[in-house]
């Protein structure tokens, strides 16, 4: 297919051939008719499949032009190198279009971008906290909003942007166009768009670039955490053979867990990447990785992102990914250049259903293999792992014997009950303890000598 292909209007078909673009990307193509229909979008792709020019282009064809100051369309990205990247991308397919385009983001001066935005703008490209400071001052309105774009979305709520998603959803009309791009599917990501999204189309091209035939794969079912980690001490103890294994974990409190496991057993070989580290440890372990200097990176789904590292020798799935399109990702990162790869899953009885989600994506069946005798299997669990006794509230519950409170609470509550005796309750203890006279209400006690 070309891009004559997609009914593009004039100026962006003279835009895409100064680019020198010829055919678009598989989610190029999937995604333009169905972003221009309108309707709510939700595509995963990996990064570097042309995701920016997916949604950017069917936005510029169905952009009508316009006059007023408030944009009309909203791109949220989770840093400011994206608001950089996302603004170049937009103007160049608008080069021969009047469509005014404007990048805010923070640790810049607000009120220069105030004067930006109060100068009219169609397409705001903005990470959440700027963009929420600038409504709040209200130079910025978002009622205007047709389109919302939210991409890297699974990075944004990865990095803590949930809060701030919602507070901006508050400002946004709620007759909008959704569309979200992300690389990775996470219960996060799945619990934003049932609660915000209206029937969104699905559109993933996970499949793409994943040389399936390369890369063999193995699975082994065990039965928890610290049996797994007794598995990976074994597999790891042939350094020779894994040379470089990149293991993938659910979320970040797992990545830590695993780290301090493997390096009780091979100290100084392993490094972790999550979104609670600082950019510059996460930098320093990639590139001890990358030069073999540590030959085991763990790395979460959202971290691994971009992640281009040639020779990895085999990809360790710790943790059975609930989405098959994250295990697609997770496994393409080996078997690269047409060199051999190895993947390896571990599963627990939990995660059984995750893995024939897999299977059926890929059409194949995962090969399972005998967990060696001498693996040691474990009895501990860990605090996800052990089973949890909830007992349901009942409001309209009447209470039983053993409910009701003992006899001490009775007396203790009888005892200093205490009766409302208004005005004449000093009068009432003056006379009881006898106290002097002179002592009492001086009052009192001359009106008692007028009567003598």
């Amino acid at each position: 297919m070309n891009f004559s292909d997609l009914n593009l209007t004039t100026p962006l078909l003279n835009a895409i051939e100064d680019l020198g673009f010829l055919h678009p990307t598989p989610i190029q193509f999937n995604s333009f008719n169905i972003i221009s229909s309108g309707k709510d979008v939700v595509g995963i792709a990996q990064t570097g499949t042309g995701k920016t020019f997916a949604y950017a282009l069917p936005i510029l064809r169905t952009l009508p032009f316009s006059t007023q100051d408030h944009p009309r369309v909203l791109v949220l990205v989770p840093t400011r190198e994206l608001v950089v990247q996302v603004t170049e991308e937009f103007k160049k397919m608008a080069k021969y279009s009047n469509v005014r385009i404007l990048g805010i983001y923070g640790g810049t001066n607000i009120n220069t971008q105030k004067q930006a935005v109060s100068e009219g703008v169609d397409i705001l490209v903005a990470t959440p906290g700027r963009l929420y400071d600038l409504a709040l001052t209200h130079v910025l309105q978002l009622k205007t909003i047709q389109k919302l774009v939210i991409d890297e979305v699974d990075v944004m709520l990865d990095l803590g942007f949930r809060h701030q998603l919602l507070n901006i959803f508050d400002l946004l009309p709620e007759r909008r166009q959704n569309i979200m791009f992300s690389a990775t599917m996470t219960k996060d990501v799945d619990v934003l768009i049932s609660e915000f999204f209206i029937k969104p189309t699905r559109i993933s091209i996970a499949l793409s670039g994943t040389p399936l035939e390369n890369i063999s794969q193995k699975r082994y079912k065990v039965p928890n955490f610290y049996t797994k980690v007794n598995l990976l001490n074994h597999l790891l103890e042939d350094s020779e053979t894994f040379n470089k294994v990149l293991i993938f974990v659910a979320y970040k409190r797992m990545a830590d867990r695993l780290f301090n496991q493997i390096e009780e057993s091979f100290y100084g070989q392993s490094c972790v990447i999550h979104s609670n580290k600082t950019q510059n440890y996460r930098l320093r372990s990639i590139a001890q990785f990358e030069k073999g200097e540590q030959r085991i990176l763990i790395a979460t789904d959202v971290m691994a992102r971009g992640l281009d590292i040639d020779d990895i020798s085999h990809v360790i799935n710790f943790d059975t990914p609930d989405y098959p399109e994250n295990y697609m990702h997770r496994i393409g990162r080996t078997g690269r250049a047409e060199k051999e790869g190895h993947s390896i899953v571990f599963s627990t009885m939990s995660e059984e259903h995750s893995v024939e989600n897999i299977e059926n994506l890929m059409k194949m069946k995962i090969s399972l293999i005998t967990m060696p005798e001498i693996i040691t299997i474990s009895d501990e669990l860990i605090e996800e792992e052990r089973p949890k006794h909830r007992e349901h509230y009942n409001p309209v519950k009447r209470p039983t014997d053993d409910d009701a409170p003992g006899p001490a609470f009775h007396e203790k509550s009888e005892k200093n009950s205490k009766e409302n005796l208004g005005g004449s309750y000093k009068f009432k203890i003056a006379k009881k303890y006898k106290k002097p006279k002179t002592r009492g209400d001086k009052n009192f006690n001359k009106r008692n000598k007028k009567r003598r």
